[in-house]
């Protein structure tokens, strides 16, 4: 099952998600009604998270989907819309959190000149992005900022939401605690460096690059939560990552240095975990800063991974 959260006409709507075309959430529950003279408790709102694993209406939810798959011929037409048409939104608009992981593949840390590692030798590199500002739509522009436009490059990331929070949870059990998963693009500055006339520091490398991360637009998500019902193993999903057609990042969780379960379990021995919170996984090699290829406006990024679909955004100039 995947869900999506969409504009239509003036108000936000729920629906089942697939490429092509979207089915209301609520014009499914009244035609499922209509044939089977029975009542599914899922009231209209916005949310996804009561209807994924953990949430309240989950079990309706599920279903409803298969029904739907199942009687697509007593869907009636008004209750679809094709996708192309309407304006996705975030799948969890304002998550309390926003969590990344940084150096999660070993191809990747290589490609950046460091050493591989090993899971037994390390910890997860986790930082923040600031999820009111950094959040973009699916379909909505990565911004180039004014303030240092030459080094903007791309992260395709599996992330991972919440759905049953919790403290000190363990890597054997961390997997019930998911709703479901998406694609988040860890957008970069590579080159960020405020005030170049600076007397350095030593920590002036680490803040360059955690604050490079932190510019309007810079976490595109979406498009849909595939529910963590339908993923049983999320170390098995391939991902993918292209620049005006062009693939530049291929690869699958399987290379993960920590897997999910281990970055949840990680997370939550430092902070309680909360429904809807974001945890993006980190990202395989392929970034553009390895061969020096950066973003301009006019570019197109996507952003794939296996079950869950396209993540596409335009770029353009920060007016």
């Amino acid at each position: 099952m995947r869900l999506c959260r969409y504009q239509q006409r003036d108000s936000v709507q729920v629906g089942l998600y697939d490429e092509k075309s979207i089915i209301n959430i609520a014009g499914a529950v009244a035609a499922y009604s209509a044939a089977t003279h029975d009542r599914l408790p899922i009231p209209v709102g916005d949310s996804l998270l009561d209807l994924l694993p953990g949430g309240k209406h989950a079990e309706a939810a599920v279903k409803l989907a298969a029904w739907v798959a199942n009687n697509a011929a007593m869907v009636p037409a008004s209750v679809r819309v094709e996708t192309d048409k309407v304006q996705l939104l975030l799948p969890v608009p304002r998550p309390n959190k926003l969590l990344l992981l940084a150096g999660n593949y070993n191809a990747h840390i290589q490609e950046g000149g460091q050493q591989p590692t090993e899971r037994k030798e390390t910890f997860p590199y986790v930082f923040m992005k600031p999820p009111s500002t950094t959040l973009t739509d699916p379909g909505q522009a990565v911004l180039v900022p004014k303030s240092s436009p030459k080094s903007v490059d791309w992260e395709v990331e599996l992330a991972v939401v919440i759905g049953k929070g919790g403290k000190h949870i363990s890597e054997s059990t961390a997997l019930s605690h998911v709703a479901g998963y998406t694609v988040v693009n860890d957008i970069s500055d590579r080159k960020f460096k405020p005030n170049p006339a600076r007397k350095e520091r030593k920590n002036d490398s680490f803040f360059d690059w955690l604050h490079g991360k932190w510019h309007d637009s810079f976490c595109p998500c979406g498009p849909c939560i595939v529910s963590a019902a339908d993923v049983p193993d999320p170390q098995k999903l391939k991902l993918k990552l292209s620049v005006n057609g062009k693939v530049h990042q291929d690869a699958s969780t399987a290379q993960q240095i920590f897997p999910v379960a281990a970055v949840i379990e990680f997370i939550s021995n430092i902070l309680t975990l909360e429904p809807g919170d974001i945890i993006a996984t980190g990202t395989p090699a392929g970034v553009g800063n390895t061969t020096g290829t950066y973003l301009h406006a006019g570019d197109q990024l996507e952003a794939w991974i296996e079950n869950i679909g396209a993540l596409r955004s335009p770029v353009k100039d920060e007016t």
